[in-house]
């Protein structure tokens, strides 16, 4: 049991993972809150601006994997410092870029650190706490991820309005490169090796294939309208361009919610965590598609989606862990593909949808994927039955969660 010390340690840490995952959360996304004032600097149209997103994404996709196992042996520690201070260079790169065609390049370059930080850095963060509380772990390591956001695409998105996009650049920059240092001095050089943090608690290869692709889906299903939530508030609600960061502000806030909300069910019911958090996904998207001309309704149904969106993060990391067939890093890393994959076809279908069906189809194509998602996470039950059949399966943990000195 480690010490008060250790404790302390311990949360402190985390706290500084969570930082972590914001500097990336926002860095990943904060092209949408610039989308048109970085267009209108380069003199690009809007879509060609989300492929700073796309690209991004599918370089994450396609180095996750592999980076992963190349690294299995490397130090933790090591590996998120050194994943932080890339990112940062690739900020100042983008802030410094003279076209196009260089902020493009230094993006896809800091997508390389993303593709080993999200692999490693939840079985990080669950590695600092003993098994019973990891579930809370995780969801106050996604605070990050939700206050994303609430404070930094939104302040992002001012500060681009104010002093140009490239200052925004700037300040991420800093932030990113100063919580390298500090995570360098409070995580250990070597993560625990128990089997609960090394490989997954309840193995099972289908659940694991069907939990991929249900990220893959659900994630493309939100990003198809997120992305372009700034043209939606706009053209679609007729918000001024005044109002973007409030909006967004609020979409941040309820994600913040909605994390905090699901770290109370992730330890005692993961699967049920996950459907409730797709299905609310999914109601919020179909809402938008037949509300969202209409203010209020707009303002509450994106609330919606930021809560239901930040807790399926949550949920999907949580549940990694526990199905995982093999290594948790490599499991990890396989979602995180999934997530990107999401983030990049539905940033590529949103474009598509706004150049041709216009701005307001964005949310029903959105809200159709999260129902494909949803429908897949309602059939496992059937599935798991035809496998247990014909062998003896683990079965869904119900675990009390009850939490000692370490509780996060």
């Amino acid at each position: 049991m480690p010490t008060q010390y250790d404790t302390r340690r311990a949360n402190s840490a985390l706290a500084a993972l969570a930082v972590g995952a914001f500097v990336y959360v926002t860095s990943e996304v904060l092209p949408i809150g610039l989308l048109t004032v970085i267009a209108d600097d380069l003199g690009r149209s809007r879509s060609e601006i989300g492929l700073l997103v796309t690209g991004y994404a599918a370089v994450v996709v396609l180095m996750s994997v592999p980076m992963t196992r190349a690294t299995q042996r490397v130090p933790r520690r090591f590996l998120i410092t050194t994943s932080l201070g890339l990112l940062g260079l690739g900020l100042v790169a983008a802030a410094l870029a003279p076209n196009f065609e260089v902020l493009l390049l230094s993006r896809l370059t800091s997508a390389l650190s993303q593709s080993l930080f999200w692999s490693v850095v939840t079985s990080t963060a669950t590695g600092l706490f003993p098994p019973e509380v990891r579930g809370r772990a995780i969801a106050r390591m996604g605070i990050g991820n939700a206050l994303a956001p609430v404070l930094g695409v939104p302040v992002g998105t001012w500060l681009g309005q104010q002093a140009g996009w490239r200052t925004a650049m700037l300040v991420m920059a800093g932030l990113t490169l100063a919580t390298a240092v500090v995570l360098g001095a409070l995580l250990p050089s070597t993560a625990r090796k128990d089997d609960a943090v090394t490989r997954g608690s309840m193995p099972d290869g289908r659940r694991y294939a069907l939990l991929v692709v249900v990220t893959a889906v659900a994630v493309s299903g939100a990003m198809t309208t997120y992305t372009y939530v700034t043209p939606f508030l706009l053209d679609v609600s007729g918000f001024r361009p005044q109002s973007l960061g409030p909006l967004l502000a609020v979409i941040g806030v309820a994600g913040v919610v909605g994390t905090l909300a699901v770290g109370r069910f992730l330890d005692r019911s993961p699967r049920a965590a996950l459907v409730a958090a797709v299905g609310l996904m999914t109601t919020a998207l179909a809402g938008l598609a037949l509300l969202g001309s209409v203010q209020p309704a707009a303002v509450v149904l994106l609330a919606m989606m930021g809560l239901a969106f930040s807790a399926f993060a949550a949920a999907v990391g949580h549940r990694t862990l526990l199905i995982a067939p093999g290594s948790t890093d490599l499991a990890s890393a396989g979602t995180s593909s999934a997530f990107n994959v999401g983030i990049a076809a539905g940033s590529l279908l949103g474009g598509l949808l706004i150049t041709h069906q216009g701005t307001a189809s964005v949310a029903l194509v959105g809200g159709a994927l999260a129902a494909v998602a949803l429908a897949g996470l309602l059939a496992e039950p059937r599935l798991v039955a035809r496998r247990t059949a014909s062998c003896r399966c683990p079965a869904e943990p119900q675990v009390s969660g009850s939490a000692g000195s370490d509780q996060p």
